[in-house]
């Protein structure tokens, strides 16, 4: 088993290596981590599995880590306060996985929708954040600012008003004789009700009253030998408890002066004998009050539990119904009726809100309109200056906000245009531009939009294909600025990004003798360099080999001004926001000479 552990945190971070010493596997650990698609090739011939871990570290507001807990997620906490995620996920030699999360199987699913919230991967194959219609709407109305948010709140308000409004007049106007028999049945169910006249808790009440009129005879029997038993002259003298006891209490009064023990039970005893006297003519009252004409009372609570069950069996749901469930929708019933019966009324006042909210709809849909184009204008700009500075002179982002039917967020259709060329027709991001374009243009839309819709994680994957010389410094400076604000791991080959990192990781490849029949098993690790090995590093990659002289110059030139440029924005810096994460893959790949790291 072989392990290999890249250790980020916020700001800047490059990883570099050798042409097939395993960079990908970065980019690919991150995949599997945010629930990208999984297949046995990515475990080594000969194991069982592969293995990618994570640490996530976080406020407990951020979005990851909310989206985390919904989804059954425990979080720890670090020594400074912050919530830590940790994530998982193995994928088997037979193609089978798991995934978990805060120490809970989840799906990968699960994975995928933290991921969504947590990283944005741009590279030569990746999805585009912005692909989306959603997506670049919302990333447009976020860099309008406040106006827009304004504007676009108030328009969804209006919109939500006006379809409330319409679907309720298409249902009084569709269904005017299926709601006239639906008032027609409350009616007559409420008067029916009425004429009974139910009153809360009045079924447990005639519950118990008949209980007790069930069985007058046995309580009248009871009563009276018990009253007997407490106080009766007809059993003879000293027989019954009140006298037993009175007789007890006068031996002792009698010697109880002597002793105070004795003084305490004659008193005892004095209390005894209050409360039989207390029992017994409570009992005498309770024989002298029972109606002797307990069965017509009898059947007349009975009739009257008849007429509460019909209600019960019609108007009452549940279990256990009661008589207060009745009472219930009787209530609500009365209400709906009320809105049945005032249909004609309720139609033509509908008629005039359609009318007045759909004036003011089109009102915010045009004042919304001209924000976003104006939106669209400022971005586009900012991003095509980014992208003069990325080598691309003649490329041009457009922002096409064009009308379309009313919806919840507008009446604008919305894309992101890019012509790479001079000639070149707009086209949607993702077509007719190469890989290494591609990124850049994504580098210059995350840069511009880093201040107002960031995501807390960036990985970029040779978002320097094609280019060198000054225009790769300016890739370099700008992963810089955008790493103010998220944090950013940048996969690359140029000496002139790598010079802009906070830390620098590099992957290196060795090749050990033995094991899959003999052809050797190769495996990749990742290690952090200090500012020697830094310069060691980019002169290998400035000139092919790491001990030339005037290639370390040069390379220690480009950390020295690199150096400089951070000295600048190192207030700007203290208040990154990127979570801070610490990625454990645990590789299992194929075996051979030739394998590439991956």
């Amino acid at each position: 088993m072989s392990d290999a552990e890249l250790p980020l945190g916020p700001g800047y971070t490059v990883v570099t290596g050798e042409t097939g010493a395993g960079k990908t596997m970065v980019v690919t650990a991150l995949g599997l981590l945010t629930g990208k698609r999984a297949d046995a090739s990515m475990v080594r011939r000969g194991q069982q599995r592969a293995v990618v871990e994570a640490t996530i570290v976080d406020s407990p507001q951020a979005p990851a880590l909310q989206e985390a807990v919904e989804s059954g997620a425990e979080l720890d906490e670090d020594d400074d306060g912050r919530s830590v995620l940790y994530l998982s996920r193995t994928v088997s030699a037979e193609g089978r996985g798991r995934a978990h999360a805060g120490g809970r199987s989840v799906p990968v699913g699960v994975l995928g929708r933290i991921g969504d919230q947590l990283v944005a991967v741009h590279g030569q194959s990746d999805q585009l954040r912005l692909r989306g219609t959603a997506e670049q709407r919302a990333a447009l109305d976020a860099f309008g600012g406040a106006p827009l948010a304004r504007a676009t709140q108030e328009y969804s308000s209006v919109f939500d008003s006006l379809r409330a409004a319409r679907e309720e007049l298409t249902e009084i106007r569709e269904r005017g004789r299926e709601r006239a028999l639906e008032a027609e049945t409350l009616q007559q169910a409420l008067e029916d009700i009425d004429a009974v006249e139910p009153r809360p808790g009045e079924d447990a009440e005639l519950d118990a009253r008949a209980q007790r009129l069930s069985h007058v005879e046995e309580l009248r029997e009871g009563a009276h030998a018990a009253h007997a038993a407490l106080l009766s002259e007809e059993i003879g003298e000293a027989v019954d408890a009140v006298s037993l006891v009175d007789a007890a209490k006068r031996a002792l009064e009698a010697v109880d002066r002597d002793d105070q023990q004795l003084a305490e039970q004659t008193q005892r005893l004095r209390e005894v004998g209050y409360i039989l006297s207390d029992v017994a003519t409570e009992l005498a009252g309770y024989v002298e009050n029972l109606d002797a004409d307990g069965p017509a009372e009898l059947a007349e609570v009975e009739q009257r539990r008849a007429a509460l069950a019909q209600l019960l069996r019609r108007y009452a749901s549940g279990a256990e119904p009661s008589i207060d469930d009745v009472l219930t929708w009787a209530e609500a019933s009365r209400v709906r009726l009320n809105s049945l019966q005032d249909d004609p009324g309720r139609a033509e006042a509908l008629e005039e809100k359609v009318r007045a909210l759909t004036q003011e709809l089109t009102t915010a849909a045009r004042n919304l309109h001209a924000l976003r184009v104006d939106a669209a204008e400022r971005l586009s700009e900012r991003v095509d200056e980014e992208l003069h500075a990325l080598a691309m002179p003649h490329a041009r982002l457009q922002i096409a906000v064009e009308a379309a039917e009313p919806a919840s967020h507008g009446a604008d259709e919305i894309s992101f245009l890019l012509a790479p060329h001079p000639g070149a027709d707009p086209r949607p991001l993702g077509k007719g531009a190469s890989g290494g374009e591609l990124s850049r243009v994504m580098l210059a839309l995350e840069v511009v939009l880093a201040e107002v819709d960031p995501v807390p994680t960036f990985v970029f994957d040779e978002v320097d294909s094609g280019v060198g010389g000054e225009a790769a410094v300016e890739i370099g400076r700008r992963l810089a600025r955008l790493a103010r604000h998220v944090q950013v791991v940048v996969v690359t080959h140029l000496p002139q990004v790598a010079a802009f990192a906070d830390r620098h990781l590099t992957v290196t490849k060795t090749t050990e003798s033995g094991g899959a029949a003999d052809g050797g098993v190769t495996t990749s690790d990742v290690v952090a360099l200090d500012h020697g090995q830094r310069i060691t590093e980019l002169a290998r990659m400035l000139a092919g080999q790491a001990g030339s002289e005037a290639a370390r110059a040069h390379a220690a030139e480009l950390l020295e001004d690199a150096a400089k440029e951070a000295a600048s924005r190192s207030e700007a810096s203290a208040s990154r926001s990127g979570a801070a994460a610490k990625i454990t893959a645990k590789k299992t790949k194929k075996q051979g000479p030739q394998d590439s790291g991956r």
